[in-house]
């Protein structure tokens, strides 16, 4: 229990209680699965390591992706790729949270790590852990976000094994999502 003192200091934040947000500055140490600005695409053993490399160009909204991000969507690694369809894989309450995660990085320049519950274009769920940072033109303006997606399914099976995490049913719209989906 916060002592009244101390709780009078801590205020709520928004659009979310942002654990998951940090400053720009911290990249450096948020990204520890590699670095990813200086890094080329072919040369990274994170990929190696399943964990894949994105990055979204706010002009246009157009994405990039390394292998294990695809695989971790279900999807063939040439296969074309629009944000819209991209999102529209997250489970409701990850899409939201990511959304608000999102315009809030964009606005305040702070990156972000959120694990994220989605669904593969064959319909089973994953859990997914989504890292984010923006980009700055010489302006300071925002122009890309990029980061790191890495499958945890495994750990959440393991906290679901232990009775300390339970996943929700799945959703009823499932059929209604798969067909809708330029890949089938």
């Amino acid at each position: 229990m916060v002592p009244r003192e101390r709780h009078r200091f801590l205020k709520p934040t928004n659009p979310l209680p942002l654990h998951h947000s940090w400053p720009l500055f911290e990249s450096s140490c948020r990204f520890d699965l590699g670095m990813l600005c200086d890094a080329e695409p072919g040369a990274d053993s994170i990929v190696a390591r399943g964990v894949g490399r994105w990055s979204c160009d706010l002009a246009d909204n157009g994405l990039a992706w390394t292998g294990p991000v695809f695989d971790l969507f279900g999807l063939p690694h040439d296969a074309p790729i629009s944000r819209d369809d991209i999102v529209s894989l997250y489970c409701e309450e990850s899409r939201a949270a990511m959304e608000r995660l999102r315009a809030y990085a964009i606005k305040h320049r702070r990156g972000f790590t959120v694990d994220m519950e989605i669904r593969t274009v064959g319909g089973s769920r994953r859990w997914m852990r989504l890292q984010a940072a923006p980009v700055c033109d010489e302006g300071g303006r925002v122009v890309r976000l990029e980061g790191l997606k890495q499958d945890v399914s495994r750990h959440y099976a393991q906290l679901s094994s232990l009775n300390l995490f339970r996943p929700r049913p799945p959703e009823r719209t499932l059929a209604a999502t798969r067909s809708a989906h330029p890949w089938r």
